[in-house]
């Protein structure tokens, strides 16, 4: 499955597609991130590599400002040396089964990325699948989790946000979210 889905939640654009994150050319890519905003493996390390220094010494100030990054938060720094203007850092929840708030952290991740875009007046936002990595989160969950908290955002906040992009790294991956998308109950 490697096609585009596009849906309209009002006058705003939901879009699903297969892809690497670190060349889309939107306002900001969301980096999933660890709560020490220093890199690592999968996407987060990814974003550092391609968009160089300049995001980590901005990470660096952040961690050195507010401490470690709480789950269910984010924060924003300059884009480096990627063709999106902004990263926004948020960090999901680890996987432990479901009973310890997980889907409530990772609302949350989701949820603070937008309030964050629509604070700068972005009008173009990308996502991963946070939390379905190392982190262990299953994903087809994590798929139903992230599209509701997109779709309830779109529709219930002003935002000047014109287009949601997940970008997602597999076929298995970009199945899960067609899935979840395909059955949503909300629109």
């Amino acid at each position: 499955m490697n096609t585009i889905t596009e849906i309209l939640i009002g006058k705003k654009k939901l879009k699903l597609m297969p892809g690497d994150i670190t060349g889309q050319d939107t306002d900001a890519i969301v980096n999933a991130a660890n709560s020490g905003l220093m890199g690592g493996g999968g996407v987060d390390g990814a974003i550092h590599r391609a968009g160089g220094h300049v995001i980590l010494e901005e990470c660096k100030k952040i961690v050195s400002r507010i401490g470690r990054l709480e789950t269910g938060k984010a924060v924003i720094t300059t884009g480096g040396n990627l063709k999106a203007r902004f990263v926004i850092h948020t960090v999901g929840p680890v996987w432990r089964g479901g009973t310890n708030g997980e889907p409530d952290l990772l609302s949350s991740a989701y949820r603070e990325c937008l309030k964050l875009a629509t604070g700068y007046k972005l009008k173009r936002i990308s996502f991963p699948s946070i939390s379905t990595g190392v982190y262990g989160y299953p994903v087809d969950l994590a798929a139903k989790v992230a599209i509701k908290e997109v779709i309830s955002f779109l529709k219930d906040t002003p935002t000047p946000l014109e287009e949601v992009i997940f970008v997602l790294f597999d076929s298995g991956t970009l199945s899960a979210y067609q899935e979840a998308l395909d059955h949503r109950a909300d629109l």
